[in-house]
């Protein structure tokens, strides 16, 4: 996962995942799903979420319903929980790096992307106290855009980007947090580059080009991007 970037070449566009990686969402998630679960004397822990990271909102709810064995349909799960999500993704917060590391590729003109699982309206609600710097990002793909046919770890939103971008898939830099969208990543054909949640297992990585702890960390000259 340390490879020297030099073996690759420079690169010419990055896409970058949303929750849990330009935003802190995933504690959102955490508490609103255990606001259903406990409804039903479950209880959402970290052995259930940590599979759950990365998915689309469908597939997210028919995990928990199996694995929690609520007796919820997958639409009646998302109805309940839309108004929950609602009250709370304006509040979401930036990751550590997030608007930096965005704000200088923008100001270097390199071509950037967001590529995420959530819906536009999701989307919309998250990025309410950060329109100035998501304003940045000409091309946006959500999991609901009509040209995505699966979400990840489905290649597709990845790819959709890419076309966007008007940039080969292989001289793309994803960022990701969750297993699912390095798989969707390097199922593209594309870089990736893990910035895991600090309690997920470092094996579940294993795929990715590198993995770090932070976006702070990362080194833009040994990917042939300008440096900050």
């Amino acid at each position: 996962m340390t490879q020297q970037f030099k073996e690759f070449g420079p690169i010419k566009a990055v896409i970058f995942d949303m929750d849990g990686l330009l935003l802190d969402t995933e504690g959102i998630y955490t508490e609103v799903t255990n606001m259903i679960t406990s409804r039903y004397g479950r209880t959402f822990d970290w052995a259930i979420k940590q599979n759950t990271i990365g998915r689309g909102a469908r597939d997210f709810a028919g995990y928990v319903i199996g694995a929690l064995e609520l007796p919820l349909s997958i639409d009646e799960f998302l109805t309940i929980r839309e108004p929950l999500l609602d009250e709370r993704f304006p509040r979401s917060v930036a990751m550590p790096g997030a608007e930096a590391l965005v704000r200088h590729l923008a100001a270097n003109n390199i071509p950037i992307a967001v590529g995420t699982s959530s819906s536009i309206h999701y989307f919309n609600a998250k990025t309410t106290l950060h329109r100035a710097w998501f304003e940045l990002f000409k091309t946006v793909v959500t999991a609901d855009d009509p040209e995505v046919g699966a979400a990840k770890p489905a290649p597709d939103i990845f790819l959709v980007a890419a076309r966007r971008l008007g940039v080969d898939p292989k001289d793309c830099l994803v960022f990701e947090d969750s297993p699912f969208g390095v798989t969707a990543a390097k199922a593209a054909g594309m870089f990736a580059v893990a910035v895991p949640d600090s309690h997920m297992p470092i094996e579940q990585y294993e795929h990715a080009d590198l993995c770090l702890t932070s976006l702070e960390e990362f080194a833009l000259e040994a990917w042939g991007l300008p440096g900050l």
